[in-house]
């Protein structure tokens, strides 16, 4: 054993040489991901991100590699790497799966459902909680989570592929997109109601105003070629060019202050078509005006924009009349009046500051003329108390999820493993003796291939440890252990069970594809197939071979780590467990060929190749206690025990063989019997004698 120990820990030294991180894409490789009609605009870091530019050359959003920028890795122990697109409101706007190793998929269910999940991104905010799964519990009342279909039997790594996109496209909003809310936008209270005037308005900044001379925007343009270009400006210094007020008319009060009952009823039926708009009352009393000749209703004033925290936000006309009610003075009754709308679920928060822009523009030439513009902003702030902002339903941490998710299967799951212990604990000797105990070892067999392995899918693989151990080298995350609470809790009571037994609880008892080789060995027997048992010196040879096995395994994942997906089919567990046999032929011929042989050889895989077993006997040497009884006379003269262990795991001394012992209790039946065990047989018939 220390042999076998020290041949997998060299393997494991060379790990130490470290990961190299995938480089970015190339503009090229970046270029050719980008869907229309959007292009690539320039890198704007070295972590892979892109600015994104809309049909007319302006920016538009953003394109980012996960792996830079949120590299946690899979079940594999690599990122799973994403290209994702994003506007500047952080919407999604495509979400393609670039490469990965995630085994469920890469030779399993194949890669049509991986690239089916990030479908559902487009068209999703990042300031919309999200959760992978099915709601949980009765929905609470405000913004609740957006629910995303996982895939079955791969939920766990659709979630880390989940958390790794989030991770990364927040990175990217905090940096390149500082003013974008991530929480749910403040919305008008409905309950909030108070008389208001122009003036109270005015001086509470309810309605904002920006007034601007001819003298003013002549200034703007003093010293370019438009100086000249304004006559009536010259003519009239002191005349009005802009005389802007801007109110949030989403608050009833405000709108009813400021509209006549005729606007302000065709607001309300507006609002109830499209709950979540915000509208926005413009009034222009100056000789500059709002829109230009082809301004065409319900669509954006070309003049006129709005910016919020740094970032556009999206307005057009909301094509309703706009009539001023009394309390609106009447000069600004007989100006131009026009009721803008965004959607607050784009990130535009009305109880937030946001600025309105008006381009002022000249015309310098007659033929083909120069077009030259300054920009006259005011800055807007409607009172918080006009406004609720919605209970934020924030979803529960995605191991939270994951476990409520399954929370049926791990309770059963922890009954089934709670009573197992005790009855290879304190109840050893009660279970071996029973009657009936061949025919509950194989019906305890059978839950687990049933329920552990091909409904819980909770085989338990090399490939896990494997990615655990890259992580810890790479000074990675582990949280993707934690996305499957199944098999994590079957992990738990196996890394327990090291101390306790050994390997012998997984290996005899827990794995499923274990159990099918037993089954297959009971059919053997039952159709009286010839047996083949390797000779004593052939059986301890080969069972070095598993360690040879596991060592090619770690010197795979430090030299080729993108092929130890396909290293790992060394096991078959994922045909014959996680995927039921529905896979490519020469998976099912390997598979299936094990268990054939197993009905001959008794579980020669478990005992002879298996990898995940070598790690689970190196585990072993954990174990504190010789747990299996034994008497003075095991081994000499009595070698019954010996010749019966079908595992070939108790020595000619009588010493057991914890690395090779899989807990089948047959020794222990063996050694509380008087009519089987040979030292008691002979004092049971020296007491008759005497």
């Amino acid at each position: 054993m220390r042999h076998a120990l020290g041949v997998v820990m060299a393997a494991l030294a060379l790990m130490w040489c470290g990961a190299v991180a995938a480089d970015p894409m190339t503009a090229e490789e970046a270029a050719a991901r980008v869907v229309p009609p959007y292009s690539l605009g320039d890198v704007v870091n070295e972590k892979g991100v892109w600015q994104v530019l809309n049909s007319g050359g302006a920016p538009a959003g953003y394109a980012f590699e996960t792996g830079q920028l949120a590299p946690l890795p899979g079940f594999s122990g690599q990122p799973i790497q994403l290209f994702v697109m994003m506007d500047l409101e952080g919407k999604f706007i495509d979400v393609q799966l670039v490469n990965h190793n995630e085994p469920i998929f890469v030779s399993g269910l194949g890669q049509a459902p991986f690239h089916a999940f990030f479908e559902q991104y487009p068209g999703l905010s990042i300031s919309q909680p999200m959760v992978v799964g099915s709601p949980y519990g009765s929905e609470a009342a405000g913004a609740g989570p957006v629910y995303l279909d996982g895939v079955t039997k791969a939920t766990a790594s659709v979630r880390i592929a989940h958390e790794s996109l989030l991770a990364a496209s927040l990175a990217v909003a905090r940096e390149k997109m500082q003013g974008l809310s991530l929480e749910p936008p403040a919305r008008p209270d409905p309950a909030h109601d108070e008389a208001l005037d122009w003036a109270a308005m005015l001086a509470d900044g309810i309605v904002g105003h920006l007034r601007v001379s001819n003298a003013e925007i002549n200034a703007e343009f003093e010293g370019t070629i438009w100086a000249e270009d304004d006559p009536e400006a010259a003519a009239d210094p002191e005349g009005v060019y802009l005389d802007l007020y801007v109110a949030d008319i989403g608050p009833n009060s405000v709108a009813r202050a400021l509209l006549s009952a005729e606007s302000l009823a065709e607001l309300g039926r507006f609002m109830e078509i499209s709950p979540d708009d915000e509208p926005m009352l413009v009034i222009e009393a100056g000789r500059h005006g709002l829109v230009t000749e082809a301004f065409v209703r319900n669509t954006t004033p070309r003049l006129v924009s709005v910016v919020q925290g740094g970032l556009p936000v999206a307005i057009r006309d909301a094509d309703i009349f706009t009539e001023l009610g009394e309390g609106v003075p009447e000069a600004l009754r007989d100006g131009v009046a026009m009721i803008l709308r965004t959607d607050r679920r784009l990130g535009f928060d009305p109880a937030a500051p946001w600025e309105i822009t008006v381009q002022a523009e000249r015309a310098h030439g007659s033929f083909q003329p120069q077009i030259g513009d300054v920009a006259l902003a005011l800055e807007q702030a409607t009172p918080e108390r006009f406004f609720m902002r919605p209970e934020v339903v924030k979803p529960a941490p995605p191991w939270l999820e994951a476990l409520r998710g399954r929370a049926l299967d791990v309770g059963l799951l922890a009954g089934l493993l709670v009573g197992l212990m005790l009855a290879l604990g304190p109840g050893q000797h009660w279970l071996a003796g029973h009657r009936y105990y061949s025919a509950i070892r194989f019906g305890y067999l059978a839950v687990m291939t049933g329920f552990v392995g091909w409904w819980g899918q909770g085989q338990l693989s090399i490939v896990t440890p494997l990615a655990a151990l890259r992580a810890g080298l790479d000074g990675g995350s582990f949280a993707f252990l934690l996305y499957d609470p199944f098999s994590l809790l079957i992990w738990g009571a196996v890394i327990l069970s090291f101390v306790l037994w050994g390997r012998g609880l997984f290996c005899g008892w827990l794995c499923p594809f274990g159990a099918l080789q037993e089954f297959a060995d009971k059919l053997g027997r039952l159709l009286r197939l010839p047996q083949v048992e390797p000779t004593a010196a052939w059986d301890r040879r080969l069972k070095w071979l598993k360690y040879l096995v596991l060592a090619g395994l770690v010197g795979v994942i430090v030299l080729r780590p993108g092929a130890v997906d396909k290293a790992a089919e060394v096991e078959p567990f994922k045909t014959a467990i996680t995927t039921f046999f529905m896979r490519e032929w020469y998976y099912v011929a390997y598979a299936v060929g094990w268990l054939l042989a197993g009905m001959v050889l008794f579980k020669g895989f478990c005992r002879y190749v298996c990898p995940l077993g070598a790690l689970m006997a190196i585990g072993g040497m954990l174990r504190g206690r010789d747990w299996i009884e034994r008497r003075a006379e095991c081994g000499s003269p009595c070698q019954l025990c010996r010749v019966k262990c079908p595992y070939g795991a108790i020595e000619k001394s009588g010493k057991i063989s914890y690395d090779e012992c899989f807990a089948c209790l047959d020794c222990v039946t063996i050694h509380d019997d008087p009519a089987q065990c040979v030292p008691l047989v002979l004092a049971e018939k020296r007491r008759r004698a005497a």
